[in-house]
């Protein structure tokens, strides 16, 4: 896994709503803080279309997972 590291962007996979009208959707973010370099926990700024967003403690994921944050795909 690559590091992370102040500063980068990454996405955040959104939690939806409870009664499925809003899927879970990946939101681009930026690393504010890392907690756990190894484990890959770190606090984001996350933005959505309606604005922004702190999280912190946020896991990371390398398949999308909810709360989760993971690295943008190589395209």
């Amino acid at each position: 896994m690559q590091q992370p590291s102040l500063g980068r962007i990454v996405l955040y996979t959104n939690l939806g709503d409870a009664a499925g009208k809003y899927p879970p959707e990946q939101q681009p973010a930026i690393i504010t803080r890392v907690r756990d370099a190894e484990k890959g926990i770190v606090c984001l700024h996350i933005f959505y279309p309606t604005g922004q967003f702190d999280r912190d403690d946020v896991p990371f994921s390398e398949t999308f997972e909810k709360g989760c944050w993971s690295w943008p795909p190589r395209v």
